[in-house]
């Protein structure tokens, strides 16, 4: 065998070694870095509030994608068979179980293991009007699951969604538990930041001419039970439904007497119900916005910015001194 032939074998050989090496180190890395090779916990998060939740309390170490765009109303939401596919590759997934059906079928059948449900975070309630005398229910039970009746609006209470901020940082530490510290602070952090928004409600709130306000979506039962208000829907479950006319005889005794000034719509739905409404009551009109997203007509970049906002519109609304 001349030089040549001897050289072969051994450049293969240490081709091979060094190809074993670099699978060995690939590997090692690939493990090290978890979901993605990229380090960082990949979580699937169902509609706004739960996404910033995600991204708050996890912070660096998650890569959260959000199943609702911005500006879509996420109780109508249908998924892509891509986004049911992808789905089963999440690490983590956030959402609100009742609120939006397509969702929870998917996660049902995704197979992910760490989820955190926000429906069993914090205990829901049911929220009810009166129309004629008589108590009808405006809590929204869309998918039919869970607890009949009972209303998801849980993180426009700010005491609420720091209990459910508290099971996302316990969903994310058991995918990922060197980081635990981490999430950890963040949660801390959150939930410093939530307490101080509550108590911006109750001073601000404390002293008003009203207690009662008119929304076109039954959306903020819990803040209103939170501040001692009194929350009138004129379509429930729907913020665009044409009030009936019982609906409308009651609002407009009951605006009368609690000396309503304002007729609020929302970001996401027509205005049109609400214009036709304050324009009979002789009232007037503004946003209180539902959070359920956040586009360019949104009163703030994120949760606190829009929160605020609420509150002064109902500052203004309830004649807050």
């Amino acid at each position: 065998m001349n030089k040549r032939s001897r050289l072969i074998p051994a450049a293969v050989a240490s081709a091979a070694a060094l190809g074993l090496l670099t699978l060995s180190a690939c590997s090692a890395s690939d493990a090290a870095d978890g979901a993605g090779g990229s380090g960082k916990l990949k979580v699937t998060a169902s509609f706004y509030p739960m996404e910033f939740l995600a991204k708050e309390i996890g912070g660096e170490r998650v890569d959260v994608t959000a199943l609702t765009k911005p500006g879509v109303e996420p109780h109508d939401l249908e998924l892509t068979p891509r986004q049911t596919a992808a789905l089963g590759k999440a690490d983590v997934i956030v959402y609100l179980k009742g609120l939006q059906p397509a969702v929870d079928e998917a996660v049902k059948q995704s197979g992910v293991k760490n989820t955190a449900d926000a429906a069993s975070l914090t205990r829901l309630e049911e929220h009810g009007t009166e129309v004629d005398g008589h108590a009808h229910t405006t809590g929204d039970n869309h998918s039919g699951e869970g607890e009949a009746g009972a209303d998801p609006h849980v993180w426009l209470d700010p005491v609420k969604y720091a209990e459910v901020a508290k099971g996302v940082n316990a969903a994310l530490t058991k995918a990922d538990p060197d980081h635990a510290a981490a999430f950890q602070k963040n949660t801390d952090e959150l939930v410093k930041k939530l307490d101080g928004l509550n108590k911006e409600f109750t001073d601000g709130l404390r002293n008003r001419a009203s207690d009662t306000f008119i929304t076109t979506h039954a959306a903020f039962g819990y803040l209103a039970e939170r501040y001692g208000l009194v929350e009138e829907a004129i379509g429930g479950i729907d913020p665009e439904a044409e009030p009936s006319g019982a609906r409308i005889k009651a609002l407009q005794q009951l605006s009368a007497k609690h000396h309503v000034t304002t007729v609020f719509f929302e970001t996401l739905a027509s205005n049109a119900t609400a214009k036709t409404l304050a324009g009979d009551l002789k009232l007037r009109t503004d946003v209180l916005d539902p959070l359920e997203g956040i586009t360019d007509k949104s009163k703030g970049a994120d949760y606190f910015a829009v929160q605020r906002s609420n509150l002064k519109a109902l500052q203004t609304a309830l004649g807050s001194k």
